[in-house]
């Protein structure tokens, strides 16, 4: 049986600034993966192209958190008046 094989084109990029370098270097270690196949991800990342999209959980530990504080709530009831002489 024949596996298809989806048609590649070879790029050579110039001018990769180091900062990129570096970043995709450190990516590709950090995944196990090589340079090639790494740089070819972001590159489809970076297009909209990726297959799974990335989910960021950045906030989710705090998410559904929130606990009602009225002494908190009186603590920084300062900040919600507006000082006239500054404003005038």
């Amino acid at each position: 049986m024949h596996m298809h094989t989806p048609k590649t084109t070879q790029y050579t990029l110039r001018n990769i600034p180091d900062r990129v370098d570096h970043r995709l270097r450190e990516a590709a270690a950090q995944y196990g993966a090589s340079l090639n196949q790494t740089a070819v991800e972001a590159l489809a990342r970076g297009l909209g192209m990726d297959e799974a999209p990335i989910v960021h959980h950045d906030l989710d530990d705090l998410a559904g958190t929130w606990v009602k504080d009225p002494a908190f709530d009186q603590a920084v009831k300062a900040m919600d008046r507006v000082d006239k002489d500054l404003w005038s």
